[in-house]
């Protein structure tokens, strides 16, 4: 078993450290860019004319960012090769992604609001795969070239988790679908020209199938934006709306009638063995700076680093972290030889693990720095109130650890993928 980098990826990272250093880093300090990456100006990045919205120079920044990503040929990385990608695996996002997080914040990569310079274009994956040929033809290229997006309708206010159990319903009237309910956490929903409603078609509660996914235009009579939803990490883009007898077109179904959830199950391993590597790469760069500050600061006539109250809390951070990584790259691995789904249980046990790990870490920088780490002149804070959303969204920790739960126990109906060793049986 070989356990190193790639040496094609490895060439790759620092390719990507080479476009960042001469053409990211140069328009992140240009006419006071900087502003939004400096933690105590950091509200400059959050409209508060408009409710909290996204300020427009912010998220015009981050678009040019992407465009010179793309001009560059690194954003569609993980595309396949006829929509202009490199076919990226999940192990080279892993890796990408935890390098980019391990750097820093910085206008290469701010998972404030999910950017990077190398994307993760979960609306495009998703047509890639799903979209009918009428619907690829109308929406790969805008996708692709960021002149085009959609929010996802999920979650509801009442059914976070419990996603099959959702009141949102479609009834068919000829040619038309008349949807009625209501969305919540529509993440981009401020810009977005279509919403992704998933509502029930057919079935019962707690029925997975039966549920349809519907593209379905913003603009439509009866579709409102009744609030944006602050959180701990603004500015917000996150909208709850409201459907009352909003009409699509029967051709407006995504993925097929009634497996709306397939659809969106489909990329939710890959998305969170992506967001479980910066996890840990925020947290490694919480470790890193921690051991720096540790060396340099001596209070009492030595260093920090030199008391085991400050090493042992590092020793542990960092041990975890060499243990997670081990275990994102085995995932990842075989995800990419055995499908997205053959290794669920560990996909969850990385996702929980990693958010949980990157805000200990945080934490513990905070602390090792003392005031100056609880400052807005240290990313500390920062990098805590942004990952501490994702051991609530993308599926609760408790969600995670009762989907391994589940695997562990025989409730899943899951056996081991090839080349993976299952539990011994009982005698």
């Amino acid at each position: 078993m070989n356990f190193d980098i790639p040496q094609d990826l490895q060439d790759y990272l620092n390719e990507l450290d080479r476009f960042i250093a001469d053409t990211i880093k140069p328009l992140e300090n240009e006419n006071d860019n900087i502003r939004f990456f400096d933690h105590r100006r950091e509200d400059a990045r959050t409209d508060w004319e408009r409710g909290g919205l996204p300020n427009e120079e912010w998220e015009a920044l981050l678009a040019k960012a992407k465009r010179l990503a793309d001009e560059a040929g690194h954003y569609r990385y993980p595309l396949p090769k006829e929509y202009g990608g490199q076919e990226g695996s999940n192990l080279g996002m892993a890796i990408i992604r935890e390098h980019f997080a391990t750097i820093g914040l910085g206008l290469h990569n701010d998972l404030q609001n999910e950017h990077s310079i190398v994307g993760n274009n979960v609306g495009l994956l998703l047509m890639i795969e799903y979209g009918t040929e009428e619907q690829k033809a109308a929406w790969i290229d805008d996708l692709a070239e960021g002149r085009a997006g959609f929010a996802f309708g999920i979650t509801e206010p009442d059914h976070g988790s419990d996603a099959t159990h959702m009141e949102t319903t479609a009834v068919r009237d000829g040619d038309e679908w008349i949807i009625n309910g209501s969305k919540t956490w529509n993440t981009g929903i401020h810009k977005a020209k279509h919403d992704l409603i998933f509502a029930r078609t057919s079935g019962k509660a707690g029925d997975g199938d039966g549920i349809t996914a519907f593209l379905t235009p913003t603009d439509s009579e009866g579709f409102k934006v009744e609030e944006m939803l602050w959180t701990f990490n603004m500015p917000t883009d996150h909208g709850r709306i409201s459907m009352k007898d909003v009409r699509v077109p029967h051709e407006s179904i995504f993925g097929g009638e009634g497996r709306g959830l397939g659809v969106v199950q489909h990329f939710f391993n890959e998305n969170r063995i992506r967001q479980a590597a910066s996890s840990l790469g925020a947290a490694q760069f919480c470790i890193n700076e921690s051991i720096a500050y540790a060396k340099e600061r001596a209070p009492f006539g030595k260093p920090l680093a030199t008391n085991q109250g400050i090493q042992f809390p590092l020793v542990e951070l960092q041990t975890q972290c060499e243990m997670l990584r081990a275990l994102i790259h085995k995932t990842a691995w075989q995800m990419d030889n055995y499908g997205a789904f053959s290794v669920s249980d560990k996909v969850s046990m990385c996702n929980y693990w990693a958010n949980r790990l990157c805000c200990d870490a945080a934490d513990r920088a905070m602390q090792v720095h003392g005031g100056l780490g609880y400052s807005r002149h240290k990313p500390f804070e920062h990098i805590y109130r942004h990952h501490r959303r994702y051991r609530i969204t993308e599926g609760a920790e408790e969600i995670q650890m009762r989907r391994v739960a589940g695997y562990l126990f025989g409730f899943m109906g899951q056996r081991a993928p090839k080349g993976v060793r299952e539990p011994a049986a009982e005698s």
